[in-house]
């Protein structure tokens, strides 16, 4: 890897700019990221933390809406969701009292 690849641009991994919602629903990567060298990394580095949490909570709504998923599995699988949220917050020193 040579020094230039090293510095990131201000995007990287922010995933309202490099996976930003559609006028449609989804999430599509604009243009310009899919011509970046780093995009794949920098989708990687977005959706493992917070921001990729949010997605696959939408993800799983969306799945329950289009009836592909039943109320029980959506029931799970946001239960999970919200635990990693929790241990994500913990894990950064985040208090929701505060």
């Amino acid at each position: 890897m040579t020094e230039e690849r090293k510095i990131r641009p201000g995007c990287f991994g922010n995933l309202e700019k490099v996976f930003p919602m559609g006028e449609d629903g989804l999430r599509h990567s604009p243009e310009e990221c899919m011509q970046c060298p780093d995009r794949t990394e920098c989708l990687r580095a977005g959706m493992s933390g917070e921001g990729g949490l949010r997605v696959r909570d939408e993800k799983v709504d969306w799945a329950y809406e289009s009836g592909s998923m039943g109320f029980f599995e959506r029931w799970s699988r946001k239960k999970a969701l919200h635990r990693k949220k929790t241990a994500e917050k913990e894990k950064r020193g985040d208090d929701e009292n505060r």
